[in-house]
């Protein structure tokens, strides 16, 4: 009975994939919320991360009033927590969905960088699930973390991250669009701190930009490239994002993501679906154990994903548990 009932559930995926790309998406558009153009920032060091710090917090707090002017309580309520003195942006723009790229930790002073590139559904009126996660793994990093040994967090919201019903999830158009964005982060990391071991942990969706990022003609300067509750990436084998980077995969047992089809193909003129599923051989990535947890939860305290998450970003690869 769970066999067919999986390909049940797979069978009506593919006909709503199918849907999704032949139907267009009706409604009129929201109109959207004021905020100002992000702070003008130049290159950012070391030295002059607390100004770029400071910056983004002033523009949060303009975007906060003008979104109160507008009537937009929500969203300003959440550009003013975002304002805070405690909060540290490297990047800031509260303009339409929103992009951030929010640090937890020392950043110039970290010997291990972890950067969280989220999924679908992800913005700023949605931006505590992304939030809690990263500040979960770093206290889950800082509490295992050799003496003299740092570590930092970056909550990456950096592109437009499509809805999870939407013809925008089942191509790699977006994350295209994201990969650029995602590899001038990244090397702007470097400027800021040339020593750091950085490793990107790419959810859902996430997977596809990280993909597309490391597939480009400079690549991704990174240590770990770590795919979970991923829909594939865009290429058929690991060995085909032609990165120097260790590539990881991970899914959870209750993930509804593994009820995908992990293949591509031609519908209409546009080319639907991710290719080879990551946790799979054929793939090619190092499987991590993902506990029985589902698609959001694989950052939850004190579970086994968390675990081996933070086990790759330390760089303790001979203690990550396979599944």
């Amino acid at each position: 009975m769970r066999i067919r009932a999986g390909r049940l559930r797979r069978t009506l995926l593919a006909v709503g994939v199918a849907a999704a790309v032949v139907i267009p998406v009706s409604g009129a558009a929201r109109p959207e919320v004021p905020a100002p153009a992000p702070a003008s920032l130049g290159r950012t060091t070391a030295s002059t991360l607390p100004e770029a710090y400071a910056a983004n917090r002033a523009n949060a707090t303009e975007a906060a009033a003008l979104a109160e002017g507008y009537g937009a309580v929500e969203r300003a309520a959440t550009l003013r927590a975002m304002a805070s003195p405690a909060r540290q942006f490297l990047a800031f723009d509260g303009r339409g969905t929103g992009r951030t790229a929010e640090v937890f930790g020392d950043l110039a002073g970290a010997d291990r960088v972890a950067v969280l590139v989220p999924g679908s559904d992800t913005s700023l009126d949605a931006y505590d699930r992304l939030r809690s996660g990263a500040r979960t793994l770093h206290a889950e990093l800082a509490r295992h973390a050799e003496p003299g040994h740092r570590t930092a967090v970056v909550a990456w919201l950096g592109y437009e991250t499509p809805g999870t019903v939407s013809p925008a999830v089942l191509t790699t158009g977006r994350a295209d669009g994201a990969a650029p964005a995602l590899r001038s982060f990244v090397a702007g990391l470097h400027g800021i701190n040339a020593h750091a071991r950085v490793s990107l942990l790419c959810h859902s969706y996430g997977s596809v930009v990280c993909g597309s990022a490391a597939s480009g003609p400079r690549g991704l300067d990174v240590a770990d490239i770590v795919l979970y509750g991923s829909p594939g990436t865009g290429v058929d084998k690991a060995a085909d994002l032609h990165t120097r980077a260790r590539i990881w995969a991970g899914r959870g047992a209750d993930d509804w993501i593994a009820d995908v089809p992990h293949t591509s193909a031609d519908v209409f003129g546009t080319t639907v679906g991710f290719g080879t599923d990551p946790v799979s051989a054929g793939f090619g990535a190092r499987v991590f154990a993902a506990g029985d947890g589902g698609h959001s939860d694989y950052l939850a305290p004190g579970s086994v994903p968390l675990g081996n998450l933070a086990r790759i970003v330390r760089g303790d690869t001979s203690e990550v548990s396979h599944a």
